[in-house]
């Protein structure tokens, strides 16, 4: 396993998602390991970096003041395979010398550990398969920015179901 931090958090140009790059945490190359996500899940991970309280708790929100209302700590995260392009994360809880695994979307996984401060790790062959050298460089602040400016034009109606 990899221990990985979220690099960056940017909009891909070419299909307006939102997509978070995991840099290995003691890496000396410039690899990165991209990752779309919904936009929710992006926001509320943007939210976190950025320190933002919103005016109601968001879903990861909640499920971090009920784990802490339980006693129950995310000891880390765990992105394990990449099978057609989706990737798959495991969620270790930890309470009174017990453990527990929990199955999760490595969205939701990032961002419970944004609000905790669980480590991230990904599996040797996910990031072997699925990092690469960024062909030019990214302005983050231009990215963060583009993002921002998502957010602030976002209709609720954009997360309903349909």
């Amino acid at each position: 396993m990899k221990q990985v931090r979220i690099h960056s958090l940017n909009m891909d140009a070419m299909t307006n998602s939102p997509v978070v790059l995991l840099k290995e945490l003691d890496g000396d190359d410039e690899r990165v390991m991209p990752i779309w996500i919904g936009h929710a899940e992006a926001m509320a991970i943007l939210l976190e970096l950025q320190d933002v309280q919103p005016p109601r708790p968001l879903t990861h929100d909640l499920i971090k003041r009920m784990l802490d209302a339980l006693e129950v700590e995310v000891e880390r995260v765990e992105i394990t395979r990449l099978e057609e392009s989706t990737f798959f994360a495991i969620l270790y809880l930890g309470s009174e010398g017990k453990s527990l695994d929990i199955d999760a979307r490595p969205s939701d996984s990032m961002a419970l550990a944004v609000r905790t401060g669980a480590p991230i790790f990904v599996a040797e062959a996910v990031w072997e398969s699925a990092s690469l050298i960024p062909q030019e460089s990214v302005d983050e602040e231009e990215e963060v920015e583009r993002f921002r400016e998502f957010l602030e034009n976002i209709d609720p109606a954009d997360f309903e179901e349909r």
